[in-house]
């Protein structure tokens, strides 16, 4: 009878701590005390203290370099938070690819960049610009319209209608539209006397689907996140796994009630299983990343991001994929080489020892270094693909893979070089 009693016990605290743990599990760190809200506001025995509370200087560990040298105390505070690029910071990636090739060509790109206004719409004064650098306004324009190939899509334009130019170059749409939506756009001010031609609703639905202004996405400001897990080179101890558990909250449990009431246990119990759901939640993410770190290691000393799916962790942890992918979402793992979410470890196999990120990595590293005068088509990338990885691929995955990597077709690069901007 005891046996059952104390099995039954056992099972009602598994229950408990397991209910409490998965959205406990589920949430960022920093809405971690929202997650726990509910639990906290039933029990009067729950005393927690933010883990926001207290200064950043005691919580930054001093291995931690975060792939730059930390001079100051305002850069280290950095090091521990990630925000989502801004705008500004999506574009200066771009324009060191082979959209700008060449020095000036970089100049002029940057001006544009500098001189867009809260829209994205380009505003600067290109003929001052110009004068000071010795460049043609023919030279400069021709620079600034390769921001048609920029993402987000429109940006660098002029006005409205230029930037619904550009996003109708990357539409899906009828030659015949394309024509129509063209001569829509040239004239926004008088859309109704188009209505009668024949593709006016195909032209009319696209046109209706473009950004204006076309950086509205970037528009309300990013939302600051802290990353669950430091990874970190040690000289001595090799790569080491640090859980910021610094920024969890404290919960404190009043255990001074005297009174002996059927209440106060229950509630005493459910603190302690909140305490354990917490604990639950530190060693899952631990292990977490003490896996990706034994499956991701070249990528940690160097390398690209290797296949590894949630089956392959969720077959270690015994637990349901369902669940492994509620352990990595909205959590960030920062490193020597900078700040990823946590979901980026886990890659599609293209075939079982190669994944697309090296794929991509690999496309990019080709054409950087290709011939001016003969790029390389995607017929001849998949070629050197495919010996290298000795996999067998399709022509238009490798073309899906240039145009997510902002990278042109070989003729259009051809045309690029030659212009010698």
């Amino acid at each position: 009878m005891l046996r059952v009693k104390t099995s039954v016990e056992l099972k009602n605290k598994l229950s408990n701590t397991l209910r409490n743990w998965l959205p406990i599990l589920q949430s960022s760190l920093s809405d971690l005390g929202e997650a726990m809200a509910p639990f906290i506001e039933s029990n009067p025995l729950i005393d927690v203290k933010s883990g926001y509370e207290e200064s950043f200087e005691s919580r930054i560990p001093k291995k931690i370099q975060y792939g730059y040298v930390q001079n100051s105390h305002s850069e280290a505070i950095e090091a521990l938070t990630i925000q989502h690029k801004s705008l500004y910071e999506v574009l200066e990636e771009q324009i060191d690819g082979s959209l700008f090739p060449t020095p000036i060509s970089q100049l002029i790109a940057r001006h544009v960049i500098e001189n867009l206004d809260e829209g994205g719409y380009y505003e600067g004064d290109s003929d001052m610009f110009c004068v000071q650098h010795a460049i043609s306004n023919e030279q400069f324009e021709k620079i600034r319209l390769r921001f048609i190939h920029v993402e987000p899509v429109g940006i660098g334009a002029r006005d409205v209608s230029e930037a619904f130019l550009f996003q109708l170059e990357s539409s899906s749409i009828s030659d015949a539209g394309y024509t129509l939506a063209s001569q829509m756009i040239n004239h926004l001010d008088e859309l109704g006397r188009y209505r009668k031609e024949p593709y006016f609703d195909e032209a009319m639905k696209v046109i209706g689907s473009f950004k204006n202004p076309p950086a509205l996405d970037y528009m309300e400001e990013s939302q600051q996140v802290i990353p669950d897990l430091m990874i970190y080179t040690d000289p001595e101890e090799g790569i080491e796994v640090k859980l910021n558990d610094q920024y969890y909250p404290t919960i404190s449990i009043d255990a001074g009630y005297k009174v002996d009431h059927s209440f106060v246990r229950d509630k005493f119990k459910e603190a302690k299983s909140l305490v354990d759901a917490l604990e639950m939640r530190k060693a899952t993410l631990y292990k977490v990343g003490l896996m990706i770190v034994e499956y991701q290691y070249e990528f940690f000393t160097g390398g690209a991001i290797k296949p590894l799916t949630l089956k392959t962790l969720a077959d270690e942890f015994g637990h349901n994929p369902s669940t492994i992918s509620r352990a990595i979402a909205n959590k960030y793992i920062a490193c020597d080489r900078g700040i990823y979410p946590m979901k980026d470890f886990f890659t599609t196999a293209i075939d079982e020892d190669v994944s697309n990120a090296a794929i991509k990595e690999y496309v990019s590293e080709l054409v950087k270094n290709e011939s001016h005068k003969k790029p390389l088509s995607d017929m001849k990338l998949l070629e050197m693909i495919q010996d290298k990885f000795k996999i067998t691929m399709v022509r238009r995955t490798i073309a899906k893979y240039r145009k997510q990597l902002n990278i042109a077709g070989s003729s259009e690069r051809k045309q690029l070089y030659l212009l010698g901007r």
